[in-house]
Formats: structure tokens, sequence, C-alpha cells
């Protein structure tokens, strides 16, 4: 195993004064909570080529066979390396209750402990929409609760949807293998309750070289269609992206965007919408992305999918009784964001005039999957709350989380008018560094920018306009305006104004291969360069913002979210919806118990 004898008690003395211990050898990994019923790979990794007669796997005391009913693989030399392992694919356990697994290879011994959790025998929620807002942080919060509701007498005018649910709790994001994490790791703990690694999808990250290879966990859509539920993924980026991925894929490297379009395929999942259709198109059809001849957008269809790629395709295919099964590829990239699509026309506004927005394309999901008797699963993405965050574009970051909160408006409004029986979630996967400092005058005297930044007092109040009907004021290049600052950047030339003509590009590399400010916005008025605090050389060089570590928040309503409270894992937020539709099997057995010491 990995763990030599040598080394295995310097290994446990670190382990007990680090603040993680890496180099697990056994998955899933130590502390895991898994889903009674639920499948799993089952794998343990040697640290050399192992004498088969020597091995010895145990589950509470007795042989892994007797927990697992069947027997594991031994992988002689995995990927033809000097090194064995163990692997069953489709593992379950169906007893709740604490487990101990030790692995022996007759030099050295690793123990694991997870807990299996059953739910109750009978729902609570019909069904479950579980809003996403990528990157949503706590100054996205309060900027777009700025501009969309204003402030008279010190005090907002009125609340967002997102503020008015009755319950709340901070989560916590890292993963196993960094305090920061991704939008697929992130995504991953939401629908499948393990934590993995930066980068992974429905798998735990082990030492094999196939990125489909790793030890796979279930994830909601299998679940939810073992029970005859209908499953939606709606997000305003490619669908392949990390978020939507999330719910169907298992593997190590989010970027297998081809593999992952056949996961959605092969999962049946019954609405997909977004972006990306590049990776549906067979590689000999101009713009494909794939690298084969098949015609997923035809596989699709013939599996009665209604194929939309404008607005009024969707909006006529939802309002259609008989339409089950939709999907949705309005974009070659992402879908637009709110202050392009709906103010601005920037970005490929002009290419793809007729994209629906968030909420729009979530009330097209819900009427299709709402024609399911055994109820749904519907997960929402915002997916560019995040991406502007990373190139430093407050106004449009801000603009999407605006969108975000109507989409969650208009799920609370739909939930009441459908009986009160839907638990909506509404978080995000990571965090950025994000806040509101102040305003940007430019009334005040000068030509220097900086000087025009008011922060306590002198900040005042935005004079945007008064938001419309959908909380977005119709223009942002206004003379007094938020002063939203990244904490995270490169190198790149501060402007303190809204970029009307597209998206921030705030740093490119040079031809010395260094990320460097992008002059393009040298000449802009008032434009300042600041020296970034990332790292602009290397494998780690950034040409963007990044993630932060900080909690995020987690807000609930409907049948199931009286469990959201406090401090949480990401993890558990699987559980909240596992135990609101009641997931688990309910076998007429007693729960497990750890062997006594």
């Amino acid at each position: 195993m990995r763990f030599k004898p040598s080394s295995l008690s310097i290994a446990i003395f670190a382990c007990t004064f680090a603040t993680n211990c890496a180099a697990q050898t056994i998955f899933p990994l130590t502390r895991a909570d898994i889903l009674a019923g639920s499948r799993f790979d089952f794998k343990v990794e040697f640290d050399g080529v192992v004498d088969v007669s020597q091995i010895k796997v145990t589950i509470n005391a007795q042989d892994y066979k007797q927990t697992l009913g069947k027997s594991a693989e031994l992988i002689a030399k995995e990927d033809g390396k000097e090194v064995s392992s163990l692997l069953l694919r489709d593992a379950s356990i169906g007893k709740p209750g604490n487990y101990v697994v030790t692995a022996t290879d007759g030099k050295s011994t690793q123990t694991v402990n997870w807990t299996v959790y059953g739910t109750p025998a009978k729902k609570t929620a019909k069904n479950v929409i579980l809003f996403v807002g990528d990157g949503f942080s706590i100054g996205h919060r309060t900027a777009m609760r700025i501009l969309s509701k204003g402030i008279e007498g010190g005090k907002f005018t009125s609340k967002l949807a997102i503020d008015d649910m009755p319950n709340m709790a901070l989560l916590s994001t890292q993963g196993t293998d960094s305090i920061i994490t991704d939008s697929a790791n992130a995504a991953h703990a939401y629908t499948t309750g393990h934590k993995s690694c930066v980068n992974a999808l429905g798998v735990y990250c082990s030492r094999a070289a196939g990125s489909l290879d790793h030890p796979r966990v279930d994830t909601l859509t299998d679940l939810a269609k073992r029970h005859g539920m209908a499953v939606g993924a709606v997000t305003n980026s490619e669908i392949e992206d990390a978020t939507p991925a999330a719910m169907v894929a298992h593997t190590r490297r989010r970027s297998d965007f081809n593999d992952i379009v056949e996961m959605f395929y092969a999962s049946k999942i019954d609405v997909i919408m977004g972006g990306g259709s590049p990776n549906f198109l067979p590689k000999s059809t101009p713009g494909s992305k794939r690298k084969d001849d098949i015609d997923y957008i035809e596989r699709f269809k013939q599996a009665d999918y209604k194929l939309a790629t404008t607005k009024t395709e969707m909006q006529a295919a939802a309002a259609d009784s008989k339409t089950t099964k939709l999907l949705g590829l309005y974009n070659t990239g992402n879908v637009d964001g709110a202050l392009d699509l709906k103010f601005l026309k920037k970005g490929s506004v002009s290419k793809f005039p007729d994209q629906p927005d968030v909420p729009e394309s979530m009330n097209a999901a819900l009427q299709i999957l709402s024609r399911n008797k055994n109820g749904f699963v519907l997960m929402v993405e915002s997916a560019r709350i995040d991406k502007y965050s990373h190139s430093l574009d407050a106004e449009r970051a801000i603009y999407d989380a605006i969108m975000f909160d109507n989409a969650v408006k208009q799920a609370k409004l739909w939930a009441k008018a459908h009986g009160d029986n839907t638990l909506i979630l509404v978080t995000a996967d990571h965090s950025h560094a994000v806040s509101v400092v102040g305003t940007v005058d430019d009334a005040k005297p000068g030509t220097d920018m900086r000087n025009k930044v008011g922060t306590y007092n002198e900040a005042g109040f935005p004079n945007y306009p008064a938001p419309d009907a959908d909380g977005y004021p119709n223009k942002v290049d206004v003379s007094r305006r938020l002063r939203l600052v990244f904490g995270s950047y490169p190198d790149h030339y501060d402007t303190f104004a809204p970029h009307l003509d597209g998206e921030f590009v705030p740093a490119i590399r040079n031809a010395e291969g260094v990320m460097v400010a992008n002059e393009k916005y040298k000449d802009e008025a008032g434009a300042v360069l600041r020296v970034g605090n990332l790292p602009n050389k290397g494998s780690g060089a950034a040409n963007s913002g990044v993630h932060t570590g900080d909690d995020v928040v987690l807000t609930a309503m409907g049948p199931g979210a009286a469990k959201v409270h406090g401090q949480m894992e990401n993890t558990e937020v699987f559980r909240v919806i596992a135990e609101a539709l009641a997931l688990a099997p309910q076998p007429n057995v007693v729960a497990a118990k750890a062997p006594k010491k």
C-alpha cells in the first residue's frame, strides 16, 4: 500500500497534526458519508506488486465480500506499473451504520471509516430545485441588492428572493486535495454527497491513468432516475461545463467535453439547456469540436428529445403538452449574460439574437419536468457570475447575479402555485474575493480616478436609474457607480468604469510566456496599472481572478429545508436532498454497528 512499513508511524503522526492527510489508499475515502443503497466503486491501492494470498480486506472485522456481496478484481499491475489494486465496480451497502474498512497486504495496513445513512420511508418533497450561482459571493449579493432594490432611510426598500427564505447556513467548500475548490469538485459535492479533488466529477481521484477509470459514485441523476423521477440541468454556460456536467458525469478531468456529452446521453436526463453545441456535432461538421463522427444531436432526436436552438423554439417546445424531453443548445459557447443580452447587445448577441436568459430557460424546464407524476430534480445555474468575476468585470457579474435572483423568485412563485411540495435550495459552488468598498464619483475634480473613489460617508449612494420590473437599471455607465473590487487579480489596467464594448480581458500572455496587463485598456481615461497579486509565470500563471476558500451562503425553503442551518459541509446539501426525496431503499434490517475495540 502507499504507506510503507518503515514510514507508517511517521505518516500516522503527520496525519494527526496536519490539517489533512493525503495519500489515501482506500476508496471511498475515510469519513465518507454514503447514502444507503447508492452505488460506488470500491478500490484499494497498494504501493507495490502484492501477493494475492497476503491480501486481507475486512469491513467491520468481516471479509469485505459479506458486506459488499461480491468479490473485487485484483489488478496485478495497474496501468502496466509495478503496483497492484483491488477494484469492485458498482458496490453498495444497504444497512445504515458505521463501517470500519481495513486493508492489508501482509506488510502494511490502512484503515478508513465510513458512515452509511438511510432516509425516511416516505418523501417529504415531491420536487427539488437546486440553484447554483457559480462563484456567487457576499459581495455580489450586496451589490445586486443595492442596484435592484435601492435604499431609503438607510434601509433596503425590499428583499431579494434569496433573502426572503426561512432557512440559512454557511457552507464550507474545500475538497480532498486543496482548501480551494473549482466548480467541478464543488458541484460534485452537491450532486454525489462525496468530497473529491479539483477537476473531478462523479469520481474519487485515484492513481488511475485514464480520466474515466477512477472510482465512480452515484449522482443525483442516477438515483432520481431509478426512482422514476424526471431530471433537468439548466445553465448559461456550455452544457458540458463543470456544474451542469456534475449532474451526470464520471471523470477525473472536467475538460472531457466529448465524453461528457456521451454521459448526458447515456444518463437519459430529461432536460438539458445551455450552450456548447460544437461538442454535439460530428467532426465533419464545420465548427465541431468532436474527435469522432457521432452526431449527438441526431442521437438525442432519435431518443425523442425535442431540439431547441433559440428561445422561441424552446418556449414552443415547452408549451407542447407532449414534450417530456428537451435538448436546448442556444450558443456555440456560453450563453450571453444579462447585461449584454438585455442592454448592451455585445458578446455574441448579434450572432445569436434569440438566446433565453436563465429564468426563461428554467421556466421552460419546469413546464416539461412537472409532467412527470413522480416529481423531478432540477439544477439551475447562473454560471457567468463566476466567469465575469474571473475577468474582473464587475457590472456583468452583478447583472447576472440579479438574473439569478429573478430565477429564484419565479421558482418560488411556481412552487407556491403547485402545492408547496418543492424543496428549493440556493447557494454557490465556491466564492470569489469580491467586495463593495464604496462608489466612483466622476464629478470629483481632477483626472486621477483613484481619488474619485469615495469610502465611508464619502461613498454616499450610486445614481443608477430606477430598476425595471426585473430589477435591472437600464444604464451602468452612470456618474456615481458602485466600486466593486476584486481581491485576487493579475496585472491589469483598472479603468474604474464599466466595459461597454465587451467583457473585460485583464491580462494576456506575452511572447516570453508571462502574464502581463492587456494594453488594450492602457489609454482609456484614468486607467491605472495594477500590479497583480497572483503568479504570472509558470504553470500557475493567472490571466484572471481566482476562486477563494471563503464559506458560501445556502438558503432554503420548502419540505426538508429545516435541516439547513448553522455551518455545514457542501456534501450535506446532497443529504438534505436525498432525505427529502427518500432516495435510500427501506430494507428490513438492523443498522450496522462498528465493531467493539
